[in-house]
């Protein structure tokens, strides 16, 4: 016997199989000129079966946010028939590799809605057994509460991106799909084409207020990435309210004048859905698509179903109710029939099929590019392979940091061809740009140089998605005082130990004359106390070329690069492979005493070259160190941590850097920095004003 849903969905497709026209459910907006040409026969080869697996989908949503008594049921239990359509039939990809080349990426933006993703992987045959699915939420299974990458522990297959925070997935889906195509547009040949695949993010409501998925989705509009399909669960209804009591633009409106292609369909019609996904999947039109899926939220539990309610677990009362109207067996939690596991192994034997057709195609490339075969196989550098090619700098000469990450990018551009960069139009300020490598966009994707746009956040997010996408290494720019705007997606990147980098440039109050507004002084210290990412502020040049260099080998997180406007001084008391070295560790001696140890000076960054010039004022004895990188600096040895900063020398330790000075007390008694908000006046004229001088230190020190 059928369910109700079932029914439905069997009905739903013999209507779908009379007729099919612009009016349609899946039919593009009526402004839109797109003329859809659609076969008349169902879409749908199986629609019985892919019902049913539907209906189980929920089920296992049910049972599990019901045992975890926590989690989110709207979302898996209103889009089982997209799950279907997507998994069952129109998505290629592979359970037994779920890291291929050229798969289509799915990106569950509405991340609290994680039951529908661990359920569909489940059906379709990842490592994702039963058991898993039943420990949603319990500690250290593969189902926690939001999905976690499949780089982060324990490992989820079919996990393709971190996501909770809501928008964040979709700027991720924008990054994997402009991944995707310079990577095609790099690797495909006329003869082999082995990047053709598609990215597909679902995502709701919430998604679509937050300002991040606008400038994401303003990227991929303006840049064509018509490689990805956007599903959007509009079912009217956020955690507070009805979605109509804080939302009243026209949604398809704002992505159509964006450049985007918008299909509207009934979320429940998998017909309609079908249609809807090959027409945006088949149209190489430079438009990425919108498909607008109304849809039921928590539809299978009748007292839940199109409320607010469905946001949460209340559904979990009703559990049993729920799942007899699903026609699931009231003796047996987490049921999927053999029916439809023998649905799933056939359609994974077709898909497996189609991947061993790519896998030949593959060999053929290979055997007729061997250049391009070098390039993507070629292993990552170290950052001695790269320092060696970086040029060394004048000792005394005065070289923004800025200046020198500009030249040591070069030689990393030329050795990593899966390197990319880009700013917030800030590429003159930054001074990352990339010769001879070509600029990204819709008439060049096979360019390097990103253009992003004043869109800090979303360029964050987009980051992050070609970090997920797993070919490319990734950094990103604009000044300092702004990394606030794009505090979202760089807490993602730590938390799933992305190796994305940030060159962040205009560091201190020695930005000078822009003013307090352009002046971070209290930035710095936040992005040291977030956990997993690397925060390197250079002193000097040679310290800029160690800090780009670890920055592109780290693999399991990312790195803030903090770099200066106003030039610094090249240090002349220890060599240049001394100070690159010192800064791989994170610390080191920078000047070392003569005699017995009187007191050690801490210098940060600019402040580097402040405390040497004390330290010749207050004496031979006086050691300075060099602290670029805290956290590298945590994960030495703890003998090496004591030759550089004794613990018995802490009362006669002082530090010095332009920033706010809490922290700096675990290493020091005594700190020189800056509590308070900058001035406008030249950059000279401020840290005379805030005290950062020889002088103050040297007193401060004694």
């Amino acid at each position: 016997s059928l369910s109700r849903s079932q029914a439905a969905m069997l009905v739903a497709a013999f209507a779908g199989s009379l007729s099919f026209s612009i009016g349609a459910s899946a039919a593009p907006r009526s402004r839109s000129a797109v003329n859809m040409q659609v076969a008349a026969e169902a879409q749908v080869a199986q629609p019985v079966a892919l019902a049913k697996a539907a209906d189980e989908a929920r089920g296992l949503a049910i049972d599990s946010i019901s045992k975890a008594h926590s989690g989110h049921m709207g979302l898996p239990l209103g889009c089982a028939e997209v799950g279907a359509v997507l998994w069952g039939q129109e998505m290629s990809y592979n359970p037994d590799d779920p890291t291929w080349l050229n798969r289509d990426r799915f990106i569950l933006s509405a991340g609290h809605g994680s039951m529908f993703l661990y359920s569909w992987l489940h059906i379709a045959g990842y490592d994702l057994p039963k058991e898993e699915v039943s420990n949603f939420r319990v500690k250290d299974s593969k189902t926690p509460g939001h999905p976690e990458w499949q780089g982060m522990h324990p490992h989820t297959p079919g996990i393709e991106s971190t996501t909770g925070p809501l928008g964040q997935g979709i700027g991720n889906g924008v990054g994997m799909a402009a991944a995707a195509k310079q990577a095609a547009a790099t690797l495909n040949t006329a003869d082999h084409t082995i990047i053709d695949h598609h990215v597909v993010v679902l995502c709701g409501d919430g998604c679509l207020q937050e300002g991040v998925a606008n400038e994401a989705v303003a990227f991929a509009g303006h840049e064509k990435l018509d490689n990805l399909i956007l599903m959007y669960d509009s079912n009217g209804v956020t955690l507070d309210k009805m979605a109509e009591h804080t939302q009243s633009e026209d949604v398809s409106m704002r992505f159509e004048a964006q450049g985007w292609e918008v299909l509207e369909v009934d979320g429940h019609d998998m017909d309609a859905i079908t249609k809807a996904y090959r027409y945006a999947k088949d149209s190489d039109n430079g438009k990425p698509t919108l498909i607008v899926c109304k849809t039921i939220i928590g539809k299978g539990i009748d007292e839940i179903a199109g409320t607010c309610a469905a946001h949460g677990e209340a559904g979990v009362q009703y559990q049993d109710s729920g799942r007899e109207a699903l026609g699931l067996p009231a003796d047996e939690k987490w049921y999927v029939s053999p029916d439809t596991y023998d649905y799933f192994k056939s359609h994974k034997a077709e898909l497996v099929a189609k991947y061993d057709e790519w896998q030949e195609t593959f060999k053929a490339w290979k055997a007729a590019n061997a250049d391009k075969a070098a390039m993507l196989e070629k292993p990552a550098p170290s950052a001695e392979e790269l320092m060696a090619k970086m040029g060394g700098f004048e000792v005394g000469s005065g070289v923004a940091t800025r200046n020198a990450g500009a030249e040591v990018l070069q030689p990393i551009a030329q050795e990593m061809p899966f390197y990319l960069s880009g700013s917030a139009d800030l590429h003159g300020s930054n001074k990352n740009y990339m010769k001879g490598v070509g600029d990204f966009s819709k008439n060049n994707y096979a360019g390097r140089n990103f253009y992003y746009g004043i869109r800090e956040h979303g360029m964050g997010a987009i980051l992050n998605g070609m970090a997920f996408y797993g070919l490319h290494t990734v950094s990103g720019s604009t000044f300092l005082v702004f990394s606030g705007y794009m505090m979202g997606s760089v807490r993602v990147a730590a938390l799933s130990g992305l190796p994305v980098s940030y060159i962040w440039t205009h560091d201190s109050i020695g930005v000078g004359e822009d003013g307090p507004t352009h002046q971070p002084v209290e930035v710095v210290a936040g992005l040291r106390a977030m956990p997993n990412l690397d925060v390197m502020r250079p002193g000097d040049a040679e310290e800029t070329a160690a800090a780009y260099a670890s920055s592109v080998t780290r693999p399991d997180g990312p790195t803030a690069l903090i770099l200066s406007r106003q030039n610094l001084a090249v240090i002349d008391t220890c060599s240049a492979e001394e100070k690159r070295a010192g800064t791989l560790k994170g610390g080191y001696v920078a000047k070392k005493e003569e005699g017995e140890l009187e007191g050690i000076l801490i210098g940060v960054g600019s402040e580097l070259e402040l405390a040497i010039n004390a330290a010749k004022e207050l004496g031979k004895g006086w050691r300075v160190v060099s602290m670029p990188c805290v956290e590298a600096f945590e994960r030495q040895s703890a003998e090496y941590i004591e030759s550089v900063l004794p613990k018995a020398m802490k009362a006669k330790t002082t530090a010095a850097e332009a920033g706010y000075t809490a922290a700096w007390y675990k290493y020091a008694d005594k700190v020189l920095g800056v509590d308070s908000f900058g001035l406008s006046a030249p950059g000279d004229e401020v840290f005379e004003a805030k005290g950062l001088t020889v002088p103050a230190m040297v007193a401060l020190a004694k």
